[in-house]
């Protein structure tokens, strides 16, 4: 019966396992290894953590190591090193073995339900007092007063409202963490995803003296990514754009305009602001107020609204439309950047690789 080299051996294992030399150095990685990790394998093995673990192992004993890379997101990878002899390796003068575990997505949801249970109790606690106090005035002094009860109830509805808002907004959020370290592998068309955004975006206008202008697409632009993640990022970028179109501050005039457009982006374009690859830009334009300087850096921070007491206005929304922007747009490798200038109005740009 044949036996099986060290390579065709570690490449049958339905694990992530990678050989290194006495030094660290990554000398064969298996099929899994490299389908999980990739280029990421080398900035595991180099990891500060990994390092430590490498000097201090001992012959034949089994030493763990977990490993945090926040850079381009965040994964966590448990690793176990076993020093081999070198009988068993040759070429690399016995060698250690590593074992790989992908540990990003259990981070993930323990970090969630913690940052769920603390962001909820927090944002909740003022509509939820809000609706205590109104049942209880509608037990008492309104109880007999049909016009109280109307406009109690219209107040209840708007702030039972917010709170689901909040949750949905909050469950979506924590989904795309959760699949933040897959990247997409379909072909989408930037032409079929506008397309989408005009139907979901119809009844968001309904009513509102804001004016959506969705420039056509001329071509096919093909890039990888989740249709439907693209979709919510642009849906987002246009929800912020109705309300600050003719949101407080907003120039007066009939109605407010928000432009929606697409172009495709070669490898070579000199622009400092993107990678030195061919992509796919995504704009979202309005003419309203436009934002401060100063709270440009935190937009995408979860929670972060800009008004307040600051301003002199009431800040509305979640304050996660942004935050889940952001993820979905590390998620396919991609970029954002928010121009602003006040009195002006507000740029969002979008850019993800293409195919």
């Amino acid at each position: 019966m044949p036996v099986l080299s060290a390579v065709a051996f570690g490449d049958a294992v339905p694990a992530a396992l990678v050989l290194l030399d006495l030094h660290g150095v990554v000398r064969h990685a298996n099929r899994e290894a490299v389908a999980q990790f990739g280029d990421t394998l080398g900035a595991l093995m180099r990891h500060p953590a990994a390092q430590r673990a490498l000097r201090g192992l001992p012959g034949g004993a089994v030493v763990q190591a977990m490993l945090v890379l926040d850079v381009p997101v965040r994964r966590v990878v448990q690793v176990a090193f076993r020093a081999l002899e070198p009988e068993a390796l040759p070429w690399a003068e016995g060698g250690v073995i590593a074992v790989l575990a992908d540990r990003t997505e259990v981070d993930a949801v323990d970090r969630m339900r913690t940052d769920f249970v603390a962001h909820a109790s927090h944002e909740l606690r003022t509509p939820l007092a809000s609706l205590v106090g109104f049942i209880d005035t509608l037990r008492g002094p309104a109880a007999d007063d049909p016009e109280a009860q109307r406009q109690f109830l219209g107040i209840m509805a708007g702030q039972a409202g917010r709170m689901q808002r909040l949750i949905d907004r909050l469950l979506m959020l924590s989904k795309v963490q959760r699949l933040e370290h897959h990247r997409p592998k379909a072909v989408v068309d930037a032409g079929v995803v506008l397309d989408r955004v005009m139907d979901e975006t119809a009844m968001m206008l309904r009513g509102r003296p804001v004016m959506l202008d969705l420039c056509p697409v001329e071509e096919e632009m093909p890039f990888r990514g989740d249709e439907d993640q693209i979709v919510q990022v642009l849906v987002n970028l246009i929800e912020n754009a109705v309300k600050y179109a003719h949101g407080p501050g907003a120039r007066p005039r009939r109605e407010g305009l928000v432009t929606v457009s697409v172009l495709a982006r070669v490898a070579g374009a000199e622009e400092d602001r993107w990678p030195e690859r061919s992509g796919v830009v995504f704009s979202v334009s309005d003419d309203g107020a436009g934002i401060a300087e100063q709270h440009l850096p935190r937009l995408t921070e979860r929670f972060y609204r800009v008004g307040g007491k600051v301003d002199g206005e009431v800040p509305s929304g979640s304050g996660l439309g942004l935050s889940i922007v952001k993820h979905i747009v590390d998620r396919h490798g991609g970029r954002l950047l928010i121009e602003s200038e006040e009195g002006v109005g507000t740029t969002c740009l979008v850019w993800v690789p293409g195919v």
